[in-house]
């Protein structure tokens, strides 16, 4: 991670105005251990210096290599993070967020840098941070090759954060998937979300924790989740990189979608083309019972929920019918459940529909 440093002779004046370069110090000391891990043979040097970089000749095996790059942050579960003093999962969300974008166009991420601006440096803190985005790395296959810790006081609180990523990646031309691969008769295959994943959380807050709802607080066991609500409102993206780049090396896959912000047939329809539509059967799946419960909490409409959140499918790939099977033996082999949950046909101007209840 790069710090920029103020001349020797300025820093008691810097200290002064809220900035601690030795705590910054200390933080990327604690912190190289972890990013240690989330490295890739093709990463030269490593902390300090002013950029990452990375062997780009690896990109020779390939015959038409396309970059891919996404960028992304947390939104305000970032809030849940601070209030419960929990810094170490979060770093889960912000991976998924960003590489799972990348994997839909078959692009295997390459590299990520992080960005982490806070009110003030808690070396500690901002070590767990790290850690679990080098963790998350590790899990995508990517390395964490830089980044950025900013001091801003008096811009933020002292104990609040915020964090963002960006990541590179790479897929063969004639590997790239996409609208142009649907076909009509392919079938809808979603992969279970691991909970709320990283969108909605103002929402979600406001019905729960806030206003809107019955004002829970963050340590109240709720029976339906089996656990607290801040320890279900904290649990990590699921991050289906590794499984998804198999799914595409093994099974026909046309096309895929993340779901995240705008629920999931906002996000599918951003790879449907025009030609042909998709129906989905909510019967298909269960929702998990923390939506039911923000929907009920909230009295929010179904239309609200499915606009707004994943509802339990936080991953979509299109692909023949005859490639379903296989494709759901190949996900259970990385422990994410799979499903046959609609099909595309003719027609339609590329809209998805949902329809049934869930069982």
């Amino acid at each position: 991670m790069t710090h920029p440093v103020p001349p020797t002779d300025q820093q008691g004046a810097y200290a002064a105005a809220g900035v601690s370069i030795e705590a910054a110090d200390l933080a990327i000391e604690l912190m190289k251990g972890s990013v240690a891990k989330a490295t890739r043979p093709e990463v030269i040097g490593g902390l300090g210096g002013f950029a990452g970089l990375f062997d780009a000749s690896a990109l020779t095996r390939y015959e038409r290599p396309l970059l891919a790059t996404s960028t992304d942050g947390v939104g305000t579960k970032v809030a849940i993070a601070q209030a419960m003093d929990v810094h170490d999962t979060i770093g889960f969300d912000l991976v998924g967020m960003v590489v799972d974008d990348l994997v839909v166009c078959g692009a295997e991420p390459l590299f990520m840098t992080d960005y982490i601006a806070t009110g003030r440096v808690v070396p500690e803190r901002i070590s767990a941070i790290v850690k679990g985005i080098a963790d998350a790395c590790v899990v995508a296959g990517c390395a964490l090759i830089g980044g950025e810790t900013a001091e801003h006081p008096g811009l933020l609180e002292p104990d609040e954060y915020d964090v963002a990523g960006a990541a590179t990646g790479v897929v063969e031309a004639d590997r790239l998937l996409g609208p142009g691969r649907v076909r009509p008769g392919d079938v809808v295959l979603a992969m279970g979300s691991s909970g709320l994943h990283s969108n909605g959380y103002s929402l979600v807050r406001h019905v729960l924790l806030g206003a809107g709802g019955p004002g829970w607080s963050l340590d109240r066991d709720v029976d339906v989740l089996g656990r607290t609500l801040g320890e279900e409102l904290l649990e990590p993206t699921r991050i289906y990189t590794k499984a998804c780049l198999d799914l595409a090396a093994q099974t026909e896959v046309h096309a895929m979608s993340h779901v995240t912000g705008g629920g999931l047939a906002t996000n599918l329809e951003r790879v449907m083309p025009v030609e042909v539509s998709a129906t989905l059967d909510r019967f298909t799946w269960s929702l998990p019972p923390v939506f039911s419960l923000v929907a009920e909490a909230g009295g929010v409409s179904r239309e609200d929920l499915e606009s707004t959140l994943n509802c339990g499918v936080g991953m979509v790939a299109l692909l023949p019918a005859d490639s379903a099977d296989r494709a759901i033996a190949v996900l259970d082999g990385h422990d994410i459940p799979a499903w046959v949950a609609g099909e595309v046909s003719s027609g339609g101007e590329g809209r998805v529909t949902l329809t049934g209840d869930h069982r």
